[in-house]
């Protein structure tokens, strides 16, 4: 595991970008595995102003995204296929039947969760996976468990996963208790992957993370076990 340190939150959505960069130039045609949340924000402006600049071409960009909300239409705010839209698709030239996302609200969520698969599988895994990390050291949704999925699964929400990502919501608003995400086995077929940590919040997890050891309560320790991760984080979340 590659560890950066940056000065903060923008020196590491810069650094970020530029390792995002590197894979679009080089390989034009490269899967790119996204994900949602506060760390990644302010990498998507950078790639977005590469963009706009010229310097960045989306056009044959695939891409595939870790997880969504079961029973959320794609068209809610609160969905993650709207927070990709909102963004980063509607805002560069990748196309949009070139991004996938699962759909929380298959009417057969087993039947989904092969489909999610079988595209990941069509596609050759990712090139490069963006991961963020839970307070509770989830990646993607893969919470805390005994044991993990291969493939994409139905997942249930942990308390600590649902009221961190409350505040979200609005007053009145219908809270998803499950999701369906990307299971670790397919985020290992990844050939690279980038886990982001910002915020004094995520320091306590982040210092489980770079103990070495394999925490089955901290999902994001098995990256340990990949071949090419590199751990970026700010000065908050490195507990400075």
């Amino acid at each position: 595991m590659r560890i950066i340190k940056t000065k903060n939150y923008d020196d590491m959505s810069r650094k970020a970008a530029n390792i995002f960069f590197s894979q679009i130039v080089s390989k034009p045609d490269s899967v790119i595995g996204l994900a949602t949340g506060s760390s990644v924000l302010g990498l998507y402006a950078e790639l977005i102003e590469s963009y706009r600049r010229g310097d960045l071409d989306f056009s044959r960009i695939r891409s595939v995204n870790l997880d969504e909300y079961v029973g959320l239409d794609g068209k809610s705010d609160q969905s993650y296929r709207y927070y990709m839209d909102n963004n980063l698709f509607d805002h560069v030239n990748i196309k949009k039947e070139n991004t996938g996302v699962p759909d929380g609200l298959a009417s057969d969520i087993q039947a989904e969760c092969r489909r999610y698969d079988s595209l990941i599988e069509s596609l050759g895994g990712t090139d490069l996976q963006l991961l963020g990390l839970g307070h509770n050291g989830h990646i993607g949704f893969n919470e805390p468990s005994v044991s993990y999925s291969v493939g994409t699964y139905l997942v249930s929400l942990t308390e600590s996963s649902l009221t961190a990502n409350s505040r979200f919501f609005g007053p009145g608003e219908h809270q998803p208790t499950q999701a369906l995400t990307m299971g670790l086995g397919s985020i290992f077929r990844s050939k690279r992957i980038l886990l982001m940590i910002s915020g004094s919040n995520k320091a306590e997890v982040a210092r489980k993370l770079f103990e070495g050891k394999i925490h089955t309560d901290v999902p994001a320790c098995f990256l340990l076990l990949h071949p090419d991760a590199t751990v970026m984080l700010d000065r908050a979340a490195n507990g400075e």
